[in-house]
């Protein structure tokens, strides 16, 4: 199922002014603009394809995204790119790309075994032989979601020019691996806050490794941050750049 700041248009309207562009963009357009054929997975409201289509990529870029809302945004945005409303593990894939790409944690929507495994396979059967799959999670050693709290609101000018207040909430201690929150949404065009839940899948880099290996990719690289530092327990992130098995 779609989070509702996802499938709701007012608020998928908002993405790009709670999340702008940033070090991850431009460390997964430079590897855009390298491959000859792109499929952006979780693509959103499709910024970092047009970003490539605007500074001059000329193969093949295709962005596919569960969520119509967000895809609104994309087509708008760019009508020079092959956007797909639909789900990675949902679609027959025959090794067209050189990169395929998961930016803004959607990996980690991925939150059960099975779905991780059947998304994975299909990167695989989507990757050309010499392809690369990269992607990143939130570190769990750095705990990012102690963070996520009503105190820290942040505010922003939605399209309307009215003001929007957003919020998180953890809802319970972290059960296993997965942390679930809730984003509010207040003031905008609603009489009342909207609420969207989500939850989220927190895996090592040990675990990581082991789901690639089992669909049949290998770690090329691995960082900590986007700078390509050494994933290490502060680190952030674990930003994984994996090649098929051969």
């Amino acid at each position: 199922m779609v989070d509702h700041s996802f499938a709701d248009l007012s608020l998928a309207a908002l993405y790009d002014g709670l999340n702008p562009w940033g070090a991850g963009d431009d460390f997964c357009l430079d590897l855009v603009m390298s491959a000859r054929a792109v499929l952006d997975v979780g693509c959103g409201t499709g910024r970092l394809l047009h970003r490539a289509r605007r500074d001059g990529h000329a193969g093949r870029l295709m962005g596919i995204d569960p969520a119509a809302a967000m895809l609104v945004q994309a087509r708008q945005r760019e009508p020079g790119v092959e956007w797909a409303l639909g789900e990675l593990r949902t679609m027959a894939w025959h090794g067209e790309f050189d990169l395929v790409v998961m930016t803004g944690h959607a990996f980690q929507v991925l939150v059960t075994d099975e779905e991780l495994r059947l998304a994975l396979r299909a990167v695989r059967a989507a990757l050309a032989p010499e392809g690369r799959f990269v992607f990143e999670t939130r570190n769990p050693a750095a705990r990012a979601w102690e963070t996520w709290t009503p105190d820290r609101e942040r505010r922003l000018a939605a399209p309307d020019g009215s003001v929007v207040r957003v919020w998180h909430e953890v809802e319970s201690a972290p059960a296993a691996d997965r942390v679930t929150f809730t984003e509010t949404f207040a003031g905008g065009c609603w009489p009342q806050p909207q609420v969207s839940r989500t939850t989220l899948r927190f895996l090592d880099g040990d675990a990581l490794t082991g789901f690639l290996a089992g669909a049949g990719l290998t770690v090329a690289e691995r960082y900590g941050d986007w700078d390509r530092g050494p994933l290490t327990a502060a680190s952030p992130e674990i930003i994984t750049v994996a090649r098929p098995t051969h």
